[in-house]
């Protein structure tokens, strides 16, 4: 089940990760491409600038017992009222990720391999495939399995990301994957959950609580067939934005060092001053 808040709340999470992930993972990258690894949170100094990452944490748990209770509480058909329950399931799998996450930058980096929590992280993007769209057909049933497909190109990076971390092609098309998910996200609930852009000759997306079934009424199949072409029209217009704004900004990164984010303090530059002295000095001891 889900409504104009809760597409509203998926834009708030996947767009700001998206833009956080391409601008430290571009930046770490632009400072040294031969020693650059792609990582599953890219923290700053000082700690109040991660304030994204602990909002997630708090946040999501909060969504996470909503829709348990929701699941408690309805006394609809079972198809819908299972869909509360695995929207929960969801949301509790990504703050498990972001405990994991926290766990390994706080306490022991080598209890939990980075490679491990990218591997979750795909599963994770599995999992919300799966259950993505649950119960809704024709219009509404086209539009979420086109955000299914960008769901599972995360998941796809993130299990690419795993073997190989230092591909900043896939972190790239992992961070405006996450950018265009959000954005499609905020795309689909104005289209199917608000009447002020619903699409023309159709109404807001209706529940039918005897089938157990949602879907978007429209007048005519002409409205129907209309819907079906002007989402797909705005589903390629989203992606040439998300992908265009994504190179310009790995472009402005690259003019301006003023930009840039993440490398320039913090573990993420000792990491790759460390790295960049460990290499320089092999080849002395393959002299002596």
């Amino acid at each position: 089940m889900a409504s104009l808040a809760t597409h509203f709340s998926s834009f708030l999470f996947f767009f700001p990760l998206g833009i956080r992930r391409l601008l430290c993972s571009s930046s770490l990258y632009l400072k040294n491409p031969s020693l650059y690894r792609s990582k599953t949170w890219y923290f700053s100094e000082p700690r109040w600038k991660n304030f994204d990452f602990y909002a997630l944490l708090i946040a999501l748990p909060i969504a996470s017992f909503s829709d348990m209770f929701l699941f408690l509480a309805f006394s609809g058909h079972p198809t819908l009222r299972f869909a509360f329950l695995h929207q929960s399931a969801v949301v509790f799998i990504f703050w498990v990720l972001v405990i994991l996450i926290i766990f390994r930058e706080s306490f022991d980096p080598f209890a939990i391999p980075e490679n491990f929590i990218f591997i979750f992280a795909g599963i994770s993007f599995l999992i919300d495939y799966m259950v993505m769209g649950e119960g809704i057909t024709g219009l509404g049933g086209v539009v979420y399995d086109l955000l299914g497909k960008l769901t599972l190109v995360c998941a796809a990076c993130c299990l690419y990301l795993s073997i190989i971390p230092a591909s900043f092609s896939v972190e790239f098309l992992l961070s405006s994957g996450l950018v265009f998910k959000g954005t499609w996200a905020l795309q689909i609930g104005l289209s199917l959950y608000s009447d002020t852009f619903a699409l023309k000759g159709c109404g807001k997306i209706s529940i039918s609580p005897a089938l157990g079934k949602t879907d978007l009424k429209c007048d005519l199949e002409e409205d129907r067939l209309r819907g079906i072409a002007l989402m797909n029209l705005l589903f390629i217009g989203h992606a040439i934005v998300v992908f265009v704004a994504s190179f310009v900004l790995v472009g402005l990164l690259c003019r301006d060092r003023n930009l840039r984010c993440g490398e320039a303090s913090g573990s993420l530059l000792a990491q790759l001053e460390f790295e960049s002295t460990h290499v320089r000095t092999i080849p002395e001891f393959e002299l002596e």
